[in-house]
């Protein structure tokens, strides 16, 4: 029997996300690697604002 190893513990507060909020005030339907990802998709001149979020929780590192 083999055992996979563990996983690496990660601290929760670290996994932000981003994300593309569009004029008519909805997130953009998917999911963008970086930042730089999300801007480069973002249209700021209709509106679009990009975001970064915590899914897991609203917590202060």
């Amino acid at each position: 029997m083999t055992h996979a190893a563990p996983a690496m513990w990660t601290d929760p507060r670290d996994e932000i996300e981003y994300g593309v909020l569009m004029a008519n005030g909805r997130l953009a339907p998917r999911a963008f690697a970086d930042r730089a990802a999300a801007e480069a998709w973002a249209r700021p001149d209709e509106g679009d604002e990009v975001v970064s979020f915590n899914r897991i929780c609203e917590c202060d590192s």
